[in-house]
């Protein structure tokens, strides 16, 4: 017998027969007397439609109340499982985030998990029940609602595992498992039996969809043992995220790079001439950190004239925020002026391999150049490299990576 925690998302529960489909799968396991916990998504489409409903009503919709709307849509969801999982004997128990008493802090709308107080679940397992959580939700130390992002039902999936000491994570999706990019990109993209924890975060930061960066986060901080699987086919081993050393010693030896990983939800921006003096870095960043902004990739170029010019990327939904708060900080930093460019993307190159072969920047930078691809920003770590590109050329860009760092399915396979 095991515990498993499996976790399906908002398209494997999008209908009210994939509700069902989810309660045969779950009941199967129950039946062979494995003890299940099941954190589910919103139904497809729902959190967008309560958000756009908020927005009718506050264009800037109040966070603390947005959270308490946008949380609605797994409840209905974990009482509808409930239900599904009754009509074919299943005795089941839905819990809130809430009720399973996962904490968080007060960050509304990116809440971070704080302490999950499992006893409930736990009785409820013992007692033969099936426990399906509400995903991507809990409570502040005042009681209200929090939600923990998009995605954030992932995080919900692992933590639980974690606070239960699971023998597994199932993250059911609408892929099969993790490939060497998107296979809707690139058709000869090829689904990876194991990939490490830490190559797995970098693909997750790096605009990879199949899993949110924090679930990874809590899956390699903790050891849970994480797979990735289909919720539409019955058969199949998905993709297993491992710790485990010999394993990634053995993969090194394999493609340098296990994966190529996008995002096109990228924006840049640029200050130009702000003074070349110490401490200008946090001038800039200090205030798009107070307004809770994430910075992805940062460039400084070298200073002249006693001026610099600072460029980072953000999100771009959150683009013409971050704009707003340097606009106002501007005549403090002292800088000439803030522009920016909403029209651009990230391609990453991903793997461990970079830790034992050298030349894999200069392979990048070169295809990219014979394709005629002009690179504006650079990051690097020990295990990726990504460039900021123009958005037009992202496609072509991940098709002649994959391509280049031999990652494509061998002919006939399947």
């Amino acid at each position: 017998m095991a515990l498993i925690v499996q976790k399906y998302g908002g398209t494997s529960v999008g209908s009210p027969e994939r509700i069902k489909n989810v309660a045969r799968r779950v009941a199967a396991f129950h039946a062979r007397g494995d003890q299940v916990v099941v954190v589910v998504s919103a139904m497809s489409g729902e959190t967008n439609r309560l958000i756009a409903l908020a927005k009718e009503i506050q264009p800037q919709p109040e966070p603390r109340e947005l959270d308490v709307v946008i949380s609605t849509g797994e409840q209905v969801t974990i009482g509808l499982l409930c239900m599904a999982l009754a009509e074919i004997g299943v005795a089941a128990k839905s819990y809130t985030g809430g009720q399973t008493r996962i904490l968080t802090d007060s960050a509304f709308g990116k809440a971070r998990i704080l302490d999950i107080e499992g006893d409930a679940i736990r009785r409820d397992l013992e007692a033969g029940k099936v426990v399906v959580v509400a995903g991507f939700q809990g409570v502040d130390s005042e009681g209200s609602i929090t939600t923990l992002g998009r995605g954030g039902s992932d995080t919900t999936g692992v933590a639980i595992a974690a606070a239960l000491k699971a023998d597994e994570c199932q993250i059911y999706t609408d892929v099969d498992g993790v490939y060497t990019t998107d296979p809707r990109l690139v058709p000869s993209a090829r689904k990876l039996d194991a990939i490490t924890f830490e190559e797995m975060l970098e693909m997750a930061s790096l605009g990879s969809k199949v899993l949110q960066i924090r679930s990874v986060e809590f899956a390699g901080k903790y050891k849970v043992k994480l797979r990735v699987l289909s919720s539409f086919e019955e058969q199949g081993e998905g993709t297993l995220i491992t710790v485990d050393t010999v394993e990634e010693k053995k993969r090194m030896e394999d493609p340098v790079i296990s994966g190529i990983a996008y995002n096109r939800d990228e924006a840049k921006l640029t200050v130009l001439g702000a003074p070349d003096r110490p401490g200008i870095a946090y001038q800039i960043l200090g205030p798009i950190a107070d307004a809770n902004i994430d910075v992805d990739m940062i460039i400084q170029n070298v200073g002249r004239d006693g001026a610099t010019d600072f460029s980072f990327t953000v999100n771009r939904a959150e683009f013409e925020k971050a704009r707003s708060v340097l606009e106002s900080a501007r005549a403090h930093i002292g800088a000439r002026e803030i522009i920016g460019d909403t029209e651009v993307c990230k391609v990453s190159a991903v793997g461990v391999g970079m830790r034992s072969h050298p030349g894999v920047a200069s392979q990048m930078f070169r295809v990219l150049a014979e394709e005629g691809i002009n690179i504006q920003m650079i990051s690097t770590s020990e295990i990726k490299i990504s460039v900021v590109l123009d958005e037009k050329y992202l496609e072509l860009a991940v098709r002649v990576l994959h391509r280049a760092f031999g990652l494509e399915k061998v002919s006939g396979a399947a």
